[in-house]
């Protein structure tokens, strides 16, 4: 976990790479496929699935293309994260 990074803050990057191992894995994808799909390396997928890396904006739109969702779909279920959490 990176230094001070809040317990909340931590709980959401934790729960967004669950949900993008989960949608990974409905599309039949490994993370040398989705990482070809999405343009970005193997071992940032990796990383943003185990909750270690924090995706920006511009890279969580690459996720969804990748995975044939909208960033809608790849947020879905965040705010229970949220609350659970508060």
């Amino acid at each position: 976990m990176p230094p001070r990074q809040r317990p909340r803050d931590r709980a959401v990057v934790v729960a967004f790479g669950q949900r993008v191992r989960q949608l990974r894995r409905a599309a039949a994808l490994t993370q040398e496929g989705l990482s070809e799909a999405a343009g970005l390396h193997a071992t940032f997928i990796s990383n943003v699935e185990r909750g270690y890396r924090t995706p920006t904006l511009s890279t969580m739109l690459r996720l969804a293309n990748g995975l044939g969702v909208t960033l809608a779909e790849l947020v879905e279920g965040l705010e229970d994260a949220i609350a659970d959490e508060a």
